[in-house]
């Protein structure tokens, strides 16, 4: 299990061999063989007795800002499990095992593009989406067929990824009301306002999937697929693939309901971005996509908590706890 300590004034420290939660007036005793890692956040506070206790046990301790963003870590300095998942996404990188997964995960983002657009398309009868589906059916057959050694084949597989995702944002672009359709896919800045909404919301995703990375033991610098540039975290940018739907569907039917207004966004020099208020409106909509409930592995959970589940799942076969991911 998780330890979450997210409650302000939460103190953790050690009682006998055992970790004492302390929440204003009431306490509570767990012992370290349940715990796998330990997660503090909101001016928890913990004892380094107790942080003895964690790193005796190869428990990690994961400290998140107000936010919950990731910004610090302790973790056992031997190795444990932690050094060990960095070890073989290293030993991944150089087998078969790598593309498996890099393929998986472009591969499940595509069939969710492909399901968005036909969902789409069944209530806008009188656009014609045909062609942009079978274009990307095409890219996505030559996608699962493509082999070879994954640092030797990389761009072909990001020249296969970028073009299924040009051509389903012409799709989208193609369904949305015309003021807002827009020619390509645009960042920094956002050529359009419908751009504009996406790169705020892959902005939040990003911090979803990096702290899930982070808990699960998975080191957010070391990629598959996305370069080992100094200080770029590769491996974020290769697991949030599949769930950049979470992102994208929630905008584009705020669009096509006509739901965004003018005033959530400003003119800068070469595009637009969002302003504060843009940005409340955005938020507010993503975090209730994020929290409606679905079957995933199954399981009930939320929309969000896939990105989580799967982490876990990630980490625990590269250290053998799991088969089958």
């Amino acid at each position: 299990m998780q330890l979450f300590l997210n409650t302000y004034g939460t103190y953790l420290h050690k009682k006998g061999e055992m970790f004492e939660v302390r929440i204003e007036e009431e306490t509570k005793r767990i012992s370290p063989k349940r715990i796998t890692s330990i997660v503090i956040s909101n001016a928890a506070q913990i004892t380094t007795d107790a942080i003895q206790l964690a790193l005796e046990y190869n428990i990690d301790i994961v400290f998140l800002d107000k936010f919950g963003n990731p910004y610090g870590r302790i973790w056992l300095p031997r190795l444990g499990s932690t050094t060990y998942i960095r070890r073989r996404l290293l030993e991944i990188y150089q087998n078969d095992e790598g593309l498996k997964f890099v393929k998986k995960w472009l591969l499940h983002k595509t069939d969710n593009q492909i399901a968005f657009l036909k969902d789409i398309a069944k209530k806008r009868a009188s656009i014609d989406i045909k062609d942009k589906v079978q274009e990307i059916d095409k890219l996505q057959h030559a996608l699962q067929n493509i082999d070879g050694k994954l640092s030797e084949i990389v761009n072909s597989i990001l020249g296969l990824e970028g073009n299924i995702s040009r051509i389903y944002f012409q799709a989208l672009s193609r369904m949305l009301p015309r003021k807002y359709t827009f020619a390509n896919r645009s960042s920094r800045p956002a050529k359009d306002v419908f751009n504009a909404f996406l790169n705020y919301g892959y902005g939040v995703l990003y911090s979803k999937v990096e702290k899930a990375l982070i808990i699960a033991g998975l080191d957010p610098y070391i990629g598959l697929l996305h370069t080992d540039n100094y200080n770029k975290k590769s491996l974020v940018f290769d697991f949030i693939e599949p769930y950049r739907i979470l992102v994208e569907e929630p905008i584009f039917y705020l669009f096509s309901r006509r739901k965004v207004k003018s005033g959530f966004t400003d003119e800068i020099k070469n595009g637009f971005s969002l302003n504060d208020e843009g940005k409340k409106f955005l938020i507010q909509n993503l975090l209730e996509h994020f929290d409606k409930k679905i079957r995933h592995g199954n399981r009930n959970m939320k929309n969000i908590a896939q990105i989580q589940a799967d982490a876990h799942a990630f980490a625990n076969h590269l250290i053998g706890k799991r088969r089958k991911f």
